[in-house]
């Protein structure tokens, strides 16, 4: 099975959290006590549909058939003052970078960032209180009790953006795919067609003393790509985790250097404009083909103001060095 159809992104759910239990209405009696109070326990908790992040998990690919995630009843009220028993949450296992939306107003509700993390999706209902909670002086044998509450149900949108520390922003064949393969163990589909990485590639590079960050290598820009065209929101949404954003422009570009990053740029900001406040680093890629003053005569057309590095991927060339700029630019 190719990686790409692995790769789920966005599923749409149903959860119905559990309805609470009903208070008991029990009025004590034994054998010595004819009359006795109210002693009605309440309803146990409604379960819960939680979250719960994964780092082992990378794709939501396990919720995409899962329709309807329905949590437990809670247990009624018993006598004795004896709470039932709260409904069995559902645990969902997430991703990090799973964000959860209300389908129905589009309100993002949260996102899970970290290993562990727990948060309450859809809350079930409270328990029913008991008779003897409405016991009083006038009111000494209350024979009602609450009845639990209802459960909730609601569509709820989990979409992933993936969370990396550099995120690799190119047209297609700019060399993305390349460059990560080289400087990480990740092995992309590399063709030379566009779109031809049809889901973010992640790689850990490794970097000196043991040191390593995360790359993602999101699928190629293509100019209209924040209006929707071709599949560009479905990929320009997992540029917004990333730390910093590597651009990638191929030497060999028909366009100058600085108008293919403007108008990189331009895609980005267009879709979400606080990318415009993230660090920026410029590649010049496939480098290997230029001679000295080539390369210099192309300085000139670099925009001003981000640093950048001539780059190539085959040969090797300052590859180190650009670790090095992307490790100082994710620790500044």
């Amino acid at each position: 099975m190719a990686q790409g159809s692995n790769f789920v992104d966005y599923v749409k759910i149903c959860c119905r959290s559990g309805k609470g239990g009903a208070g008991s209405a029990h009025l004590h009696r034994d054998k010595f006590t004819a009359k006795g109070g109210p002693d009605g326990g309440d309803g146990g908790r409604g379960g819960h549909i939680l979250l719960k992040g994964n780092a082992q998990l990378w794709t939501l690919l396990h919720l995409k058939y899962r329709k309807h995630v329905i949590a437990a009843d809670g247990q009624p009220g018993g006598s004795a003052l004896k709470t039932g028993a709260d409904g069995k949450d559902e645990v969902l296992e997430v991703p990090l970078g799973t964000v959860a939306r209300d389908a129905e107003t589009n309100e993002v509700l949260f996102d899970i960032t970290e290993d562990g993390e727990v948060k309450v999706l859809t809350a079930g209902g409270r328990g029913g209180l008991g008779n003897w909670h409405f016991k009083s002086p006038t009111q000494q044998t209350p024979r009602y009790a609450q009845p639990g509450e209802t459960g909730k149900e609601q569509w709820i949108i989990l979409e992933l953006k993936v969370l990396a520390d550099v995120g690799l922003v190119g047209f297609p064949n700019a060399g993305k795919s390349t460059l990560l393969s080289v400087v990480s163990a990740a092995k992309p589909e590399i063709a030379d067609y566009p779109f031809t990485t049809l889901v973010p590639n992640l790689g850990i590079v490794s970097y000196r003393d043991n040191k390593s960050f995360v790359m993602a290598d999101i699928p190629g820009i293509i100019e209209g790509a924040s209006e929707g065209k071709g599949l560009g929101h479905r990929f320009l949404r997992h540029i917004e985790r990333n730390s910093v954003l590597l651009f990638m422009v191929p030497a060999d570009t028909e366009r100058t250097i600085a108008e293919e990053y403007n108008v990189l740029l331009d895609e980005l900001v267009a879709f979400n404009p606080e990318l415009k406040d993230k660090p920026r680093i410029l590649a010049i890629t496939k480098s290997d083909m230029l001679d000295d003053e080539l390369e210099a005569e192309m300085k000139a057309q670099v925009p001003s103001g981000i640093p950048y590095l001539f780059i190539s991927s085959v040969a090797g060339k300052n590859i180190q060095s650009l670790k090095d700029m992307l490790w100082r630019t994710i620790n500044t």
